[in-house]
């Protein structure tokens, strides 16, 4: 018989990827239930338990008390085994969280640029500050992910195009990770949204789904088969830019040197800040932010009915052109107007898209409570993390 001298080696690094995984996903667990779940023999799980205490990965961190004879050590992925970090970049702040191998949030710090345009100055700035308040080094991050606002080419992982923040230009990603060393990600923020919705959110369950970001910027993530879809050049859901009836087309979208692209026409010109503020007061409700405008509607009662039946019907034009075009079953409204909004809000979108598409897809709102680009980030620096560390 021909010997396969890769195969035992292989074998091992099998087992000892599926434990660390298994431990990961149920917690601490002991031999007996991880050779149950995995399918490993005793002798085998506990030759897979041992060389992962002996690379520092897994640690007993109880005893689960049984029936006759001893109890059972319990075992856990050693929670510093990795470290993380996710930031959240916008043009007033940046929000770093510090999480271990388990994403457990360890520290979170937010800096302002202060007048500091170099976004390599910035978010160095954030990092150190969240790595010295998790006391752990800036050498230990298995990851970093950026979430930013704009798009970001798959190419090069620069930002090619934000209105927020001109300053993040090309060569961005590659300073930031020659300043950090390690490499960097930078990501759409909107799409690490949607990327914390399927983890632990509205879109747990759902495969395939579209999140619609309305807030202090309108914007589309894309999940289908349980992968972000960002298009050739970075630019799926752009959806600010699409056509809609009765409103003038964008003109001049085109990025160039020195001038801003006009930001008119299009669907964002129905529900940028601007416009839900100003449609707002015609039905007399007014705030600070278009969200507490569209909180105060619903609060209101049948009063605010008016107000979120517009704001819907302005959703549902590109709700339904996206529908009928990817047919996802499940449209998430995230951003403040659609957390402010709630079910209030959705259920109108959901109705309103029903009357103008042969195609009614279920309209929920987000269920991610506190930043969702943040946890997002975290998660795909983690993703990252821990391949490196189960390949290791």
């Amino acid at each position: 018989m021909e010997r396969r001298p890769g195969v035992p080696r292989l074998l091992r690094e099998i087992n000892d990827r599926a434990a660390l995984e298994l431990l990961l996903s149920s917690g601490p667990l002991t031999r007996g239930q991880i050779g149950e779940m995995t399918g490993l023999s005793k002798v085998t799980a506990s030759q897979t338990l041992a060389r992962l205490e002996d690379r520092g990965l897994v640690e007993v961190v109880g005893e689960l008390a049984g029936g006759r004879g001893p109890n059972a050590a319990l075992y856990a992925v050693v929670a510093s085994s990795a470290y993380v970090a996710g930031l959240d970049v916008g043009p007033e702040s940046v929000t770093t969280a510090v999480a271990d191998i388990h994403g457990d949030i360890v520290a979170e710090v937010t800096v302002t640029p202060d007048g500091h345009e170099d976004p390599v100055a910035v978010v160095h700035s954030g990092v150190v500050k969240a790595c010295r308040s998790a006391k752990v080094s800036l050498a230990k991050l298995r990851g970093v992910v950026i979430g930013t606002p704009g798009v970001v080419d798959p190419r090069s992982g620069d930002v090619r195009f934000s209105f927020d923040l001109p300053g993040w230009h090309e060569g961005i990603h590659e300073a930031l990770a020659r300043d950090l060393r390690r490499e960097v990600v930078i990501e759409n923020d909107v799409n690490l949204a949607a990327v914390a919705e399927y983890a632990g959110g509205a879109a747990r369950e759902a495969d395939d789904f579209v999140l619609v970001w309305v807030g202090r910027g309108l914007g589309l993530a894309v999940m289908l088969g349980g992968r972000l879809h960002r298009g050739r050049s970075g630019s799926a859901g752009e959806i600010g830019y699409l056509p809609v009836p009765g409103v003038p087309l964008a003109e001049d979208v085109r990025a160039i040197p020195g001038r801003l692209p006009s930001l008119a026409g299009g669907l964002q010109s129905l529900v940028s800040v601007e416009a839900v503020t100003e449609l707002a007061e015609t039905y007399g409700f007014t705030g600070a932010r278009q969200a507490e405008c569209v909180a105060a509607a619903v609060k209101a009662g049948p009063e605010g009915e008016p107000l979120l039946d517009e704001i819907a019907a302005r959703l549902a034009l590109g709700v339904a052109s996206v529908c009928v075009v990817l047919d996802p079953g499940l449209v998430v409204l995230g951003g403040d107007v659609s957390r402010a909004g709630g079910t209030a809000l959705s259920s109108r979108v959901e109705e309103a898209v029903a009357r103008i598409c042969p195609i009614r897809p279920q309209v929920v709102p987000s269920e991610q409570t506190g930043n969702p680009v943040l946890r997002g980030a975290v998660l795909a620096a983690l993703e990252r993390a821990r391949e490196e560390v189960f390949s290791s």
